[in-house]
């Protein structure tokens, strides 16, 4: 089973995190940048537009009053009046935006009016009279101005009237007030948002893989130790995903592995208790044949205990190859491997023990040895190479059998090849020679011709030099036992 991650596979989440902290800044300022510049443009245009803002006070309006005179005054020289509409088109801009009345009068007559008058405006003309027909006066509500200009003999009152805003300062800070407050919403709202989608950008690269990883974990928890995480981007996650399949496939041959052992322990119980209900059923028959006096002379008494003995010596080698195999299988058997000139120890071996093995049927012969220079435990080597012997002279069929011995270099090692002319074994048994308590006698009604333990021994031993054995058919139709064990320095 395979999950695989659909994403952004460029952005790590570094890469992310930059980017994250980049925009948390630009974001919120760029948005309330753009929310102040639309607030001052609000501002600005309620403070232009007039929008009954009106003068602030009596001052402000005094000073515009002088400057339209001085205009309305300009025009009226040389007798222009005629065409004041016209001169005075350019202010009514002004007029307007300040709600301003302008009147422009001479002897009784009006010259130009611009506005419409109020009740307020007559009283505020006859008190202006009585002050002597020009300056300013103000009833609080509404306000005047008049300036008198004399021009060829004629004089010309110009009266400007405007109503003074009481109420501008207090409308102005009620919409700086509003302004703030949307500004600061805005920056709190641009806040949040950021947050709400950098959040989201940056933890949606760490929820998946962590989702990945979590069923990941939960199929391995269950069992299904086949289950492997594809995972394609190249971030942080990678190694992470990698150590967890590299994880996987150690505990799923940590699991096969301690299946095998278990396994290897049932068959040897039961290969223990086989091989040895034979010897023990032998030396009990024996024993019982003595007591019952079947073994009347002493002739017979001493061939019953060589076969007791005999029977107790193969128990007592059976239980010796178990307990050097179990050592191996738990490591605790000593390893001391050293340079070794693998040629010389062969022929050094077949000298010792050339002549016993004669004995007992077997001819060892050495065949083409190259000089080879290998790391190995001698003592573990003379013992695989005597459990090989032993298994062709246990398993010859014919008076004399012969086991020839050759030596050659191969792929960065050395083949040490230890093949007999026996009667060989079937091509299907062959990959279960090395299995512990395994014979290609099925009905294994002949344990004192091997323990099956030997070739595990042998097995064992060759993997602990780093070295590998396989068995093969024989050319002579018997057995061949081929190690390599890798080359060393000399």
């Amino acid at each position: 089973m395979k999950i695989k991650a659909i994403f952004n596979k460029n952005i790590t989440i570094k890469k992310r995190l930059v980017i994250s902290n980049i925009l948390m800044i630009i974001v919120p300022v760029v948005i309330t940048s753009f929310i102040g510049i639309v607030c001052a443009g609000i501002l600005w245009f309620v403070v232009t537009s007039g929008s009954g803002l009106g003068f602030n006070d009596s001052e402000d309006f005094y000073k515009a009053s002088r400057a339209i005179s001085m205009i309305v005054e300009k025009s009226l020289q040389g007798e222009k009046y005629a065409n004041l509409a016209e001169d005075l088109a350019g202010i009514s801009g002004i007029l307007d935006k300040n709600s301003i009345v302008l009147s422009v009068d001479s002897s009784g007559k009006t010259l130009y009016q611009y506005g419409s008058a109020t009740e307020a405006d007559g009283i505020l003309m006859e008190a202006e009279a009585i002050l002597g027909g020009k300056g300013f006066v103000s009833n609080g509500t509404r306000e005047l101005y008049v300036q008198q200009v004399e021009n060829n003999g004629a004089v010309y009152r110009i009266a400007i009237f405007a109503s003074p805003s009481k109420l501008s300062y207090s409308i102005l800070k009620v919409v700086l007030v509003l302004l703030a407050v949307i500004l600061l919403i805005a920056i709190l709202f641009s806040i949040l948002l950021t947050n709400r989608f950098l959040t989201k950008f940056v933890f949606q690269k760490i929820e998946q893989p962590l989702n990945i990883l979590s069923d990941g974990v939960r199929q391995i928890s269950d069992g299904n130790l086949e289950h492997r995480i594809e995972y394609d981007c190249q971030d942080e996650f990678a190694p992470i995903c990698a150590d967890f399949n590299e994880m996987a496939a150690r505990l799923k041959a940590s699991v096969e592995l301690t299946d095998q052992h278990e396994q290897s322990r049932k068959e040897l119980l039961a290969g223990i208790s086989h091989d040895l209900r034979s010897p023990l059923t032998s030396i009990r028959a024996y024993v019982e044949g003595l007591l019952d006096g079947i073994a009347k002379t002493p002739e017979t008494q001493k061939g019953y205990l060589e076969i007791i003995k005999s029977k107790a010596e193969d128990i007592d080698r059976m239980l010796s190859k178990i307990f050097l195999f179990s050592k191996m299988e738990l490591g605790e058997y000593p390893d001391n491997p050293e340079l070794l000139r693998l040629d010389d120890e062969v022929r050094q071996f077949i000298r010792a023990l050339g002549t016993e093995y004669e004995e007992k049927g077997l001819v060892l012969s050495a065949n083409a040895l190259v000089p080879a220079a290998v790391l190995a435990d001698p003592d573990q080597l003379r013992r695989v190479m005597t459990n090989i012997m032993e298994n062709s002279a246990k398993y010859k069929t014919k008076d004399t059998g012969t086991l020839t011995i050759s030596l050659w270099e191969e792929n960065g090692g050395y083949c040490l090849s230890l093949c007999d002319d026996g009667p060989g074994v079937p091509n299907e048994a062959l990959p279960h020679l090395f299995e512990v308590f395994y014979r290609s006698d099925k009905s294994r009604q002949n344990p004192h011709r091997g323990s099956g333990l030997g070739l595990a021994i042998a097995a064992n031993g060759i993997q602990r030099m780093n070295g590998t054995i396989e068995a093969k058919a024989g050319k002579n139709g018997g057995l061949e036992i081929v190690i390599w064990l890798p080359k060393a320095e000399e």
